[in-house]
């Protein structure tokens, strides 16, 4: 009989959420949270600032302060397993903030992965192609697959959820970085590219965003994948008042 493919939701503060997680009870972290560089960018140039995405009907999400990265990264160290792996998608900027700081947490910094869109984006200078995955870990744990190269071509997802990011980008670090069955988790999934990676490939998936509306999209998106909600998930995750199952 085939295993049912597990996932669990909520919608809360993602350091929060985090805080309601077992101890070392996750085998995989990778996420994308809304920086303060979006902001910025947002506020200029051929970016919008209007309430809405240029590029959707959805609302852009309030920012995740850099002040609050020593809270949010000691908290993904607390809940990882020894031997695991940690991805952060960011910018060039805001790479430069967030490396330190997760250091300073205990994870070990391997290198910066680079995300090739395959077509330009927004910008002046040198308009942007590429956004950056830094590689950390706690403990030591091989890659299952030593010949992937540091440079990940996946094109750019067009009208979608705004910053979505595909989900054979994260494919690849999933496949690289844990096992079938194992549990991979994103504090800020927005539309659910992680959890859809990980359902593909087997894992259980956990996940939180602080938006109705990604969550919403994200339980649609693991239903139509084959994914099972509910109570019985494996490992006993946090209960918020807002729990997706009642969508």
């Amino acid at each position: 009989m085939t295993t049912p493919l597990r996932f669990q939701l909520e919608q809360t503060d993602a350091v929060q959420w985090l805080r309601g997680l077992p101890t070392e009870s996750v085998d995989l972290v990778i996420t994308d949270p809304p920086y303060e560089s979006l902001e910025k960018h947002r506020a200029i140039g051929t970016t919008t600032r209007l309430k809405h995405s240029k590029a959707s009907s959805n609302d852009w999400f309030q920012i995740f302060p850099n002040a609050r990265f020593p809270e949010l990264f000691a908290e993904i160290y607390r809940v990882m397993k020894r031997e695991t792996h940690f991805y952060l998608f960011c910018d060039q900027e805001t790479m430069f903030v967030a490396k330190p700081i997760a250091e300073q947490c205990g994870f070990k910094f391997w290198k910066p992965l680079i995300w090739d869109k395959r077509k330009i984006g927004m910008g002046y200078h040198y308009r942007a192609r590429y956004e950056c995955i830094l590689f950390f870990e706690k403990g030591k744990r091989k890659l299952n697959d030593l010949g992937i190269p540091d440079i990940i071509e996946v094109p750019r997802i067009r009208n979608g959820y705004p910053t979505e990011k595909p989900s054979e980008v994260s494919e690849v670090l999933i496949s690289q970085s844990s096992e079938p069955g194992e549990l991979v988790i994103d504090p800020f999934m927005g539309a659910g590219s992680v959890g859809a990676a990980s359902l593909t490939l087997g894992r259980r998936f956990a996940g939180n965003d602080i938006l109705a509306e990604a969550c919403k999209l994200t339980h649609e998106r693991l239903l139509a994948l084959g994914g099972v909600p509910g109570d019985n998930f494996p490992v006993p995750l946090p209960r918020q008042p807002s729990l997706i199952a009642n969508l």
